[in-house]
């Protein structure tokens, strides 16, 4: 069997000589090399790339064998909660890239430097240092937490995983702690990114007057898992409610990362990034709408792009108008205005 340095150097004779057929037979090698040691990530992403360059695909030794997942997996081998039989986990194959996001300085410098301590991380370590292995990521929602999670995944070509809470959380005395063993002895069976999505619906504050005795176990139990976690996993845990979390939590965490609402010059970007596949009309301002929507999420104002875009396409438009564009913000505020109004409770006409 060929290592990975014997087949990359076949790859750049094979290149330098002009041979495809040469090229093509170690591309395949090293696709197959990497899966076989589990990075099915990477392999999709070279493999994609492999065919994108028009180069014919012979063989099918690449292939990740049907029923399993990019960690190499059967379904039967994901955690499950003993009592209901539920999978703990979700596997994902990241498509977003650090490239995609629209966000501010200070959480991109964050995520690229996790992304950079994971990425070097044997450099780290010949030095008696550890890279960064766990990061909170905190934020209101539709700011882009959970993508920015994918996002560092595809940096790193490992699968994200994501932990279902409503599986992990259980009625039963115990039971709760017990499947957060599983996810924990799960994420060091193997490289992954793993995502505690809402974190705070197990890290609540020990000293909650609302919270019982067995949620208080929970969040103890979870610190004593995280403090002793020493997997090559990243583990990445989301909140929209910072302030509900646990204090003895915040310094479990080697990075923090805060995800802010866009002001108006990331949400014209945003609106640009979302239109480009149409394109937009002559004369549509986007900074000037932007300013109106300040407020708005990196979700919302997503959603407000692509409703133009839609109606574009269906109206058999060449590019997205002013007024598609007006109308789909139009649209925005309405939903919002139904949302905040169900969200404040009936009001006194209502009542009557």
């Amino acid at each position: 069997m060929s290592t990975a340095g014997e087949l990359v150097r076949k790859l750049l004779h094979a290149h330098a000589k002009g041979d495809h057929a040469a090229f093509l037979a170690a591309a395949e090698a090293y696709i197959a090399e990497e899966r076989r040691k589990n990075h099915h990530v990477l392999a999709n992403d070279l493999e994609r790339a492999l065919l994108n360059g028009s180069y014919d695909s012979r063989t099918s030794a690449g292939t990740l064998p049907r029923g399993l997942n990019l960690l190499g997996l059967a379904e039967h081998d994901l955690p499950r909660d003993s009592e209901r039989g539920a999978v703990l986990v979700e596997i994902v194959e990241p498509r977003r890239t650090l490239d995609d996001l629209v966000l501010a300085v200070e959480a991109r410098e964050g995520l690229e430097r996790i992304v950079a301590e994971q990425g070097r991380a044997d450099i780290l370590r010949t030095h008696g240092l550890r890279p960064i292995s766990k990061a909170l990521f905190c934020g209101p929602p539709g700011c882009g937490k959970t993508v920015a999670a994918e996002a560092v995944a595809q940096a790193l070509y490992l699968p994200l995983v994501l932990v279902r809470f409503d599986a992990v959380v259980s009625s039963y005395l115990g039971e709760t702690a017990a499947n957060l063993r599983k996810v924990f002895s799960f994420a060091a069976s193997r490289q992954m990114v793993m995502l505690f999505d809402e974190f705070d619906a197990i890290g609540k504050h020990r000293t909650a007057i609302e919270e019982h005795g067995e949620l208080k176990r929970v969040v103890n139990a979870f610190l004593q898992m995280l403090d002793g976690f020493r997997g090559e996993s990243l583990l990445l845990a989301a909140t929209n409610h910072q302030g509900l979390l646990d204090p003895a939590l915040w310094r479990r965490f080697d990075e923090v990362v805060f995800f802010e609402r866009p002001n108006a010059e990331a949400i014209a970007e945003i609106l640009r990034r979302v239109t480009r596949q149409v394109g937009l009309a002559p004369g549509v301002v986007l900074i000037e709408r932007a300013r109106d929507l300040v407020g708005a999420t990196h979700a919302d104002a997503e959603r407000i792009g692509l409703d133009a875009v839609k109606r574009t396409v269906l109206d058999h438009r060449a590019h997205v108008t002013a007024e598609a564009l007006d109308q789909a913000i139009q649209r925005y505020f309405v939903r919002r205005a139904l949302t905040t109004r169900d969200e404040a409770g009936p009001s006194v006409s209502d009542v009557e």
